[in-house]
Protein backbone atom coordinates (compact mmCIF):
# COMPACT_ATOMS: atom_id res chain seq x y z
CA UNK A 1 0.00 0.00 0.00
CA UNK A 2 1.38 3.38 -0.97
CA UNK A 3 1.13 5.25 2.31
CA UNK A 4 1.40 8.65 0.70
CA UNK A 5 -1.98 8.02 -0.92
CA UNK A 6 -3.99 6.23 1.77
CA UNK A 7 -2.92 5.46 5.31
CA UNK A 8 -4.87 2.58 6.80
CA UNK A 9 -3.15 2.82 10.19
CA UNK A 10 -6.36 4.40 11.48
CA UNK A 11 -9.92 3.95 10.17
CA UNK A 12 -10.71 5.71 6.91
CA UNK A 13 -13.96 7.56 6.26
CA UNK A 14 -15.01 7.25 2.64
CA UNK A 15 -17.86 8.76 0.62
CA UNK A 16 -19.54 6.12 -1.53
CA UNK A 17 -20.38 6.84 -5.16
CA UNK A 18 -24.08 7.57 -5.70
CA UNK A 19 -25.46 8.34 -9.14
CA UNK A 20 -26.86 11.86 -9.37
CA UNK A 21 -25.88 12.76 -5.81
CA UNK A 22 -22.14 12.54 -5.19
CA UNK A 23 -21.17 15.13 -7.78
CA UNK A 24 -18.14 17.39 -7.44
CA UNK A 25 -19.85 19.98 -5.17
CA UNK A 26 -21.06 17.34 -2.70
CA UNK A 27 -17.73 15.52 -2.70
CA UNK A 28 -15.80 18.72 -2.08
CA UNK A 29 -17.98 19.48 0.95
CA UNK A 30 -17.53 16.11 2.65
CA UNK A 31 -13.83 16.21 1.84
CA UNK A 32 -13.44 19.63 3.44
CA UNK A 33 -15.34 18.57 6.54
CA UNK A 34 -13.89 15.15 7.25
CA UNK A 35 -13.88 12.47 4.52
CA UNK A 36 -10.54 10.81 3.83
CA UNK A 37 -11.46 9.60 0.37
CA UNK A 38 -14.04 10.61 -2.22
CA UNK A 39 -15.14 8.54 -5.22
CA UNK A 40 -16.66 9.75 -8.47
CA UNK A 41 -20.11 8.71 -9.53
CA UNK A 42 -20.00 5.39 -11.37
CA UNK A 43 -18.82 5.97 -14.96
CA UNK A 44 -19.39 3.62 -17.87
CA UNK A 45 -16.16 2.38 -19.43
CA UNK A 46 -17.96 2.23 -22.74
CA UNK A 47 -18.98 5.90 -22.43
CA UNK A 48 -15.40 6.91 -21.68
CA UNK A 49 -14.07 5.02 -24.68
CA UNK A 50 -16.65 6.74 -26.88
CA UNK A 51 -15.56 10.15 -25.59
CA UNK A 52 -18.79 10.99 -23.76
CA UNK A 53 -18.46 14.60 -22.64
CA UNK A 54 -20.93 13.99 -19.84
CA UNK A 55 -18.77 11.17 -18.51
CA UNK A 56 -15.59 13.23 -18.80
CA UNK A 57 -17.27 16.01 -16.81
CA UNK A 58 -18.13 13.47 -14.13
CA UNK A 59 -14.43 12.67 -13.80
CA UNK A 60 -13.62 16.27 -12.85
CA UNK A 61 -12.53 16.77 -9.25
CA UNK A 62 -12.25 19.54 -6.71
CA UNK A 63 -8.74 20.70 -5.73
CA UNK A 64 -9.65 19.50 -2.22
CA UNK A 65 -10.05 15.91 -3.42
CA UNK A 66 -6.72 14.32 -2.66
CA UNK A 67 -6.78 11.38 -2.76
CA UNK A 68 -9.46 10.90 -5.39
CA UNK A 69 -10.90 7.71 -6.85
CA UNK A 70 -12.72 7.27 -10.15
CA UNK A 71 -15.13 4.35 -10.27
CA UNK A 72 -15.74 2.63 -13.59
CA UNK A 73 -18.16 -0.09 -14.65
CA UNK A 74 -17.49 -2.53 -17.43
CA UNK A 75 -17.81 -6.13 -18.56
CA UNK A 76 -15.38 -6.26 -21.49
CA UNK A 77 -11.65 -6.38 -20.78
CA UNK A 78 -10.75 -4.51 -23.96
CA UNK A 79 -13.22 -1.71 -23.29
CA UNK A 80 -12.06 -1.46 -19.67
CA UNK A 81 -8.46 -1.25 -20.83
CA UNK A 82 -9.41 1.59 -23.17
CA UNK A 83 -11.17 3.43 -20.35
CA UNK A 84 -8.15 3.00 -18.10
CA UNK A 85 -5.85 4.40 -20.77
CA UNK A 86 -8.09 7.47 -21.08
CA UNK A 87 -8.02 7.95 -17.31
CA UNK A 88 -4.24 7.59 -17.37
CA UNK A 89 -4.16 10.83 -19.36
CA UNK A 90 -6.17 12.77 -16.77
CA UNK A 91 -4.24 14.29 -13.88
CA UNK A 92 -5.42 14.18 -10.30
CA UNK A 93 -6.77 10.64 -10.20
CA UNK A 94 -5.14 8.46 -7.54
CA UNK A 95 -7.28 5.33 -7.66
CA UNK A 96 -9.26 3.47 -10.32
CA UNK A 97 -12.07 1.46 -8.77
CA UNK A 98 -14.10 -1.27 -10.44
CA UNK A 99 -17.80 -1.44 -9.61
CA UNK A 100 -18.73 -5.05 -8.89
CA UNK A 101 -21.81 -4.33 -6.85
CA UNK A 102 -24.34 -2.10 -8.59
CA UNK A 103 -27.71 -3.95 -8.54
CA UNK A 104 -29.55 -1.72 -11.03
CA UNK A 105 -31.13 -3.90 -13.77
CA UNK A 106 -29.82 -1.71 -16.60
CA UNK A 107 -26.25 -2.21 -15.39
CA UNK A 108 -26.66 -5.90 -14.59
CA UNK A 109 -28.20 -6.63 -18.00
CA UNK A 110 -25.05 -5.32 -19.65
CA UNK A 111 -22.91 -7.71 -17.60
CA UNK A 112 -21.47 -4.95 -15.42
CA UNK A 113 -21.82 -4.10 -11.74
CA UNK A 114 -23.01 -6.97 -9.57
CA UNK A 115 -23.40 -9.16 -12.66
CA UNK A 116 -19.65 -9.77 -12.40
CA UNK A 117 -20.32 -11.67 -9.16
CA UNK A 118 -21.81 -14.45 -11.30
CA UNK A 119 -18.52 -14.89 -13.17
CA UNK A 120 -15.64 -14.47 -10.75
CA UNK A 121 -13.05 -15.45 -13.34
CA UNK A 122 -14.15 -12.53 -15.50
CA UNK A 123 -14.27 -10.20 -12.51
CA UNK A 124 -10.72 -11.18 -11.62
CA UNK A 125 -9.51 -10.67 -15.19
CA UNK A 126 -11.03 -7.20 -15.36
CA UNK A 127 -9.47 -6.17 -12.03
CA UNK A 128 -6.14 -7.55 -13.28
CA UNK A 129 -6.55 -5.56 -16.50
CA UNK A 130 -7.01 -2.35 -14.54
CA UNK A 131 -4.02 -3.19 -12.36
CA UNK A 132 -1.84 -3.97 -15.37
CA UNK A 133 -2.64 -0.94 -17.51
CA UNK A 134 -3.34 1.74 -14.92
CA UNK A 135 -0.63 4.29 -14.25
CA UNK A 136 -2.46 5.49 -11.15
CA UNK A 137 -1.07 4.55 -7.73
CA UNK A 138 -3.88 2.25 -6.57
CA UNK A 139 -6.51 -0.15 -7.89
CA UNK A 140 -9.60 -1.09 -5.89
CA UNK A 141 -12.95 -2.84 -6.23
CA UNK A 142 -16.37 -2.31 -4.68
CA UNK A 143 -18.18 -5.60 -4.20
CA UNK A 144 -21.27 -7.17 -2.72
CA UNK A 145 -21.18 -10.48 -0.86
CA UNK A 146 -22.83 -12.43 -3.68
CA UNK A 147 -25.31 -12.26 -6.52
CA UNK A 148 -28.06 -14.47 -5.15
CA UNK A 149 -26.15 -16.66 -2.70
CA UNK A 150 -23.57 -15.33 -0.25
CA UNK A 151 -19.95 -16.01 -1.28
CA UNK A 152 -18.16 -13.23 0.59
CA UNK A 153 -14.74 -14.74 1.22
CA UNK A 154 -14.49 -16.32 -2.23
CA UNK A 155 -15.31 -13.02 -3.94
CA UNK A 156 -12.89 -11.06 -1.77
CA UNK A 157 -10.04 -13.49 -2.39
CA UNK A 158 -10.53 -13.19 -6.15
CA UNK A 159 -10.17 -9.41 -5.83
CA UNK A 160 -7.04 -9.80 -3.74
CA UNK A 161 -5.43 -12.32 -6.08
CA UNK A 162 -6.24 -10.14 -9.10
CA UNK A 163 -4.24 -7.29 -7.63
CA UNK A 164 -6.73 -5.02 -5.88
CA UNK A 165 -4.94 -2.90 -3.31
CA UNK A 166 -8.08 -2.68 -1.17
CA UNK A 167 -11.79 -3.44 -1.41
CA UNK A 168 -15.04 -1.87 -0.25
CA UNK A 169 -17.71 -4.39 0.73
CA UNK A 170 -21.44 -3.74 0.65
CA UNK A 171 -22.84 -6.33 3.02
CA UNK A 172 -25.76 -7.47 0.86
CA UNK A 173 -26.18 -9.76 -2.13
CA UNK A 174 -27.43 -8.34 -5.40
CA UNK A 175 -30.77 -10.02 -4.67
CA UNK A 176 -30.92 -8.03 -1.42
CA UNK A 177 -30.61 -4.75 -3.34
CA UNK A 178 -30.88 -1.95 -0.75
CA UNK A 179 -33.57 -3.34 1.56
CA UNK A 180 -32.39 -6.64 2.99
CA UNK A 181 -30.52 -6.72 6.29
CA UNK A 182 -26.84 -5.95 5.94
CA UNK A 183 -24.63 -8.90 6.86
CA UNK A 184 -21.83 -7.34 8.87
CA UNK A 185 -20.68 -10.78 9.92
CA UNK A 186 -19.82 -11.49 6.28
CA UNK A 187 -17.71 -8.33 6.19
CA UNK A 188 -15.92 -9.47 9.33
CA UNK A 189 -15.19 -12.84 7.73
CA UNK A 190 -13.75 -11.09 4.68
CA UNK A 191 -11.52 -8.96 6.88
CA UNK A 192 -10.21 -12.07 8.61
CA UNK A 193 -9.61 -13.89 5.33
CA UNK A 194 -7.68 -11.37 3.22
CA UNK A 195 -4.53 -9.36 3.78
CA UNK A 196 -5.58 -6.24 1.86
CA UNK A 197 -7.55 -3.46 3.62
CA UNK A 198 -11.33 -3.84 3.76
CA UNK A 199 -13.80 -0.94 3.93
CA UNK A 200 -17.29 -1.72 5.27
CA UNK A 201 -20.38 -0.38 3.50
CA UNK A 202 -24.13 -0.66 3.89
CA UNK A 203 -26.74 1.08 6.06
CA UNK A 204 -24.23 3.25 7.90
CA UNK A 205 -26.51 6.16 8.68
CA UNK A 206 -25.21 7.63 11.93
CA UNK A 207 -22.05 8.34 13.85
CA UNK A 208 -22.92 5.64 16.38
CA UNK A 209 -23.60 3.05 13.67
CA UNK A 210 -20.31 3.83 11.95
CA UNK A 211 -18.36 3.34 15.18
CA UNK A 212 -20.18 0.08 15.86
CA UNK A 213 -19.52 -1.27 12.35
CA UNK A 214 -15.82 -0.50 12.67
CA UNK A 215 -15.62 -2.28 16.01
CA UNK A 216 -17.74 -5.29 15.00
CA UNK A 217 -16.22 -6.00 11.61
CA UNK A 218 -12.64 -4.96 12.32
CA UNK A 219 -12.74 -3.17 8.97
CA UNK A 220 -10.11 -0.62 7.99
CA UNK A 221 -12.73 2.03 7.32
CA UNK A 222 -16.35 2.75 6.56
CA UNK A 223 -17.88 3.85 3.27
CA UNK A 224 -21.01 5.97 3.63
CA UNK A 225 -23.41 6.70 0.78
CA UNK A 226 -27.10 7.25 1.43
CA UNK A 227 -26.33 7.93 5.08
CA UNK A 228 -24.52 11.09 3.99
CA UNK A 229 -27.29 12.48 1.77
CA UNK A 230 -28.88 15.31 3.71
CA UNK A 231 -26.39 14.48 6.43
CA UNK A 232 -22.88 15.26 5.12
CA UNK A 233 -21.82 16.32 8.63
CA UNK A 234 -21.55 12.63 9.52
CA UNK A 235 -17.97 12.89 8.26
CA UNK A 236 -17.37 15.88 10.54
CA UNK A 237 -18.68 13.81 13.44
CA UNK A 238 -16.40 10.90 12.61
CA UNK A 239 -13.36 13.10 12.03
CA UNK A 240 -13.81 14.96 15.32
CA UNK A 241 -15.20 12.06 17.34
CA UNK A 242 -18.40 13.82 18.30
CA UNK A 243 -21.84 12.24 18.48
CA UNK A 244 -23.49 15.65 18.47
CA UNK A 245 -22.94 18.54 16.13
CA UNK A 246 -23.48 22.23 16.70
CA UNK A 247 -26.18 23.82 14.48
CA UNK A 248 -23.69 26.52 13.44
CA UNK A 249 -21.41 23.86 11.94
CA UNK A 250 -24.37 22.33 10.13
CA UNK A 251 -25.23 25.75 8.70
CA UNK A 252 -21.63 26.26 7.57
CA UNK A 253 -21.64 22.93 5.74
CA UNK A 254 -24.95 23.66 3.98
CA UNK A 255 -23.73 27.07 2.82
CA UNK A 256 -20.46 25.55 1.61
CA UNK A 257 -22.43 22.97 -0.37
CA UNK A 258 -24.54 25.71 -1.95
CA UNK A 259 -21.48 27.80 -2.85
CA UNK A 260 -19.82 24.80 -4.48
CA UNK A 261 -22.98 24.11 -6.52
CA UNK A 262 -22.91 27.66 -7.91
CA UNK A 263 -19.21 27.43 -8.73
CA UNK A 264 -19.66 24.16 -10.62
CA UNK A 265 -23.05 24.61 -12.31
CA UNK A 266 -23.31 28.40 -12.50
CA UNK A 267 -26.57 30.14 -11.57
CA UNK A 268 -28.53 26.98 -12.42
CA UNK A 269 -26.89 25.41 -9.40
CA UNK A 270 -29.44 27.26 -7.28
CA UNK A 271 -32.26 25.37 -8.95
CA UNK A 272 -30.40 22.07 -8.64
CA UNK A 273 -29.81 22.75 -4.95
CA UNK A 274 -33.52 22.77 -4.16
CA UNK A 275 -33.60 18.98 -3.77
CA UNK A 276 -30.81 19.18 -1.21
CA UNK A 277 -32.58 21.93 0.72
CA UNK A 278 -35.71 19.82 0.89
CA UNK A 279 -33.66 17.18 2.69
CA UNK A 280 -31.61 19.54 4.85
CA UNK A 281 -34.73 21.33 6.12
CA UNK A 282 -36.23 18.17 7.61
CA UNK A 283 -34.12 18.44 10.74
CA UNK A 284 -36.58 20.03 13.13
CA UNK A 285 -36.50 23.59 11.83
CA UNK A 286 -39.44 25.86 12.51
CA UNK A 287 -41.20 27.03 9.34
CA UNK A 288 -39.65 24.31 7.17
CA UNK A 289 -42.71 23.92 4.94
CA UNK A 290 -42.88 27.63 4.19
CA UNK A 291 -39.13 27.67 3.55
CA UNK A 292 -39.41 24.88 0.99
CA UNK A 293 -42.20 26.73 -0.78
CA UNK A 294 -40.04 29.87 -1.00
CA UNK A 295 -36.95 28.15 -2.33
CA UNK A 296 -39.08 26.36 -4.93
CA UNK A 297 -39.89 29.80 -6.34
CA UNK A 298 -36.34 31.15 -6.04
CA UNK A 299 -33.70 30.75 -8.72
CA UNK A 300 -31.47 33.77 -8.04
CA UNK A 301 -28.29 32.56 -6.25
CA UNK A 302 -27.90 35.61 -4.02
CA UNK A 303 -31.52 35.55 -2.91
CA UNK A 304 -31.37 31.82 -2.25
CA UNK A 305 -28.16 32.13 -0.23
CA UNK A 306 -29.77 34.76 1.99
CA UNK A 307 -32.76 32.47 2.55
CA UNK A 308 -30.44 29.59 3.46
CA UNK A 309 -28.33 31.67 5.84
CA UNK A 310 -31.40 32.95 7.63
CA UNK A 311 -33.34 29.71 7.80
CA UNK A 312 -30.46 27.59 9.08
CA UNK A 313 -29.33 30.14 11.67
CA UNK A 314 -28.81 28.38 15.03
CA UNK A 315 -31.57 30.49 16.58
CA UNK A 316 -34.16 29.03 14.20
CA UNK A 317 -34.76 25.84 16.11
CA UNK A 318 -37.85 24.39 17.70
CA UNK A 319 -38.44 25.94 21.12
CA UNK A 320 -37.81 22.72 23.00
CA UNK A 321 -34.61 22.18 20.96
CA UNK A 322 -35.54 18.52 20.61
CA UNK A 323 -33.58 18.35 17.37
CA UNK A 324 -30.96 21.00 18.09
CA UNK A 325 -28.23 18.40 17.93
CA UNK A 326 -29.19 15.62 15.58
CA UNK A 327 -27.81 12.19 15.15
CA UNK A 328 -29.66 10.48 12.29
CA UNK A 329 -30.87 6.99 12.99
Amino acid sequence: MKRDILDFSSPLFVLAPLAGLTDLPFRSVVKKFGADLTVSEMISSNALVHNSQKSLKMVQKSPLERPYSVQIAGADEGIVRGAVEILNGIDGIDIIDLNCGCPVPKIVSHGSGSSLLKDLDKMGRIIATIKRYSRKPLTSAKIRIGFEEKRPVEIAKVCEEAGADFIAVHGRTRAGKFKSEVDYEAIRKIKEAVSIPVIANGDITSYEKARWVLEYTGADGVMIGRGAVGNPWIFYQLRHGVGQIDPSVKREIILEHFDQMIRFYGDYGAVLFRKHLHTYSKGGYEGASAFRERINRTSDPEAMRELIASFFAPANRLVARKAAVETPS
